[in-house]
């Protein structure tokens, strides 16, 4: 197989959609990798060691789609990308459709096929591939959630802490999935007294026993008081997941008025297209904006903050599914029904209704 791997144009995106390691176990298999040239030159991978492990280097991004059948990414091909693209293509890379609606259908007028990361399940009915970047997500929102809440950046002037027996910040977060869990976990070991929200019983019971602490408190979407969790909240983070869906608007523009000036919102879920209705996409160059004082972080490729982690946990997950595409993408779509089901569109048209959902 012909395999190209180009590289990323997104603001400030330096994840790579493969390692040099990758490409040694897939050049062993038998199949020629064209990196483009200076692919991983910010995160420390460079041409030499994409040559040394047998990778072909390209000078150009066009001259990558031309010789690839295969082409892996991390994030969705941009509309300057769209014209190395047609029906010879596959591409196995985040899409987020439900995200950025209105570029599906020249995306799908390219011909070529595109099986998103984002889709694949296995038999626990997880993601294996998203698993890790929304761990990556949600240890970002506090990370970054910490550092607009200081003064100097309008913030109010707080961080979470147990320091001297002072008052406990809270974090209010929505979504007790992976990247709601992974923010939990790192909001109460910084100090944070913390709510997560979810719809789901099962789920908020696994994370209570999960997060084992008395400063965290679990509650149903259905129950709890919107207006005193709102007002009593620094930090507020949007972690909510529905597969390939369009994330739920769990927030109006009106409880914007519940939250305290200084407060930050992060929304993590700004991929699938955001689950507060005063979210906007940003980028790392300009990653917040306020609205009534309440700053809004709103990165739409959070874990590209952490490249070199993020590339080597996102390689570790993907791989084997290059493997099993890179000896037949028919064959492994015909015989893998996870892939299958991460087929988002292909011939010209859209496979997976649910991202217009």
């Amino acid at each position: 197989m012909r395999i190209g791997v180009p590289k990323e144009i997104k603001n400030r995106e330096f994840r790579v959609g493969l390692t040099p390691e990758s490409v040694s176990v897939l050049c062993k298999l038998g199949h020629t990798i064209y990196i483009e040239k200076n692919l991983g030159s910010d995160i420390g991978f460079t041409d030499e060691h994409y040559l040394s492990v047998g990778a072909k280097i390209c000078d150009t991004p066009n001259s990558v789609y031309e010789n690839a059948e295969l082409i892996v990414k991390v994030k969705e091909p941009l509309p300057s990308e769209y014209t190395y693209l047609n029906e010879k293509h596959t591409v196995f890379t985040f899409f987020h459709l439900a995200g950025n609606l209105q570029n599906i259908q020249n995306l799908i007028a390219t011909g070529c096929r595109g099986i998103a990361y984002e889709s694949v399940l296995n038999t626990e009915n997880e993601y294996p591939i998203l698993s890790p970047m929304s761990s990556l997500a949600g240890q970002i929102s506090i990370v970054v959630g910490n550092y607009f809440l200081l003064k100097p950046l309008d913030g109010k002037g707080v961080i979470g802490s147990n320091l001297n027996n002072t008052k406990l910040r809270t974090a209010t977060i929505y979504g007790a999935g992976v990247a709601g869990l992974s923010a939990a976990k790192m909001a109460i070991a910084q100090g944070f007294k913390v709510n997560l929200i979810d719809i789901n019983e099962h789920k908020l019971n696994s994370a209570k026993g999960i997060l084992n602490s008395n400063n965290a408190s679990v509650m149903l979407y259905q129950s709890y008081n919107l207006e005193e969790i709102l007002k009593s909240s620094d930090l507020i983070i949007g972690a909510v997941h529905q597969g390939s869906k369009k994330a739920s608007m769990i927030l109006t523009n009106s409880d914007l008025d519940l939250i305290e000036k200084g407060s930050v919102l992060i929304d993590i879920a700004i991929d699938q297209g955001g689950c507060f209705a005063s979210s906007k996409p940003t980028t790392h160059d300009h990653p917040t904006y306020s609205i009534n004082g309440v700053t809004h972080y709103c990165v739409t490729n959070m874990p590209g903050a952490v490249p070199l982690t993020a590339s080597e946990a996102l390689n570790n997950a993907t791989l084997p599914y290059i493997i099993k595409l890179s000896d037949g993408i028919e064959v492994a779509l015909k015989s893998d029904k996870f892939l299958y089901h991460a087929l988002n569109f292909e011939k010209g048209k859209l496979v997976l209704e649910e991202v217009l959902q």
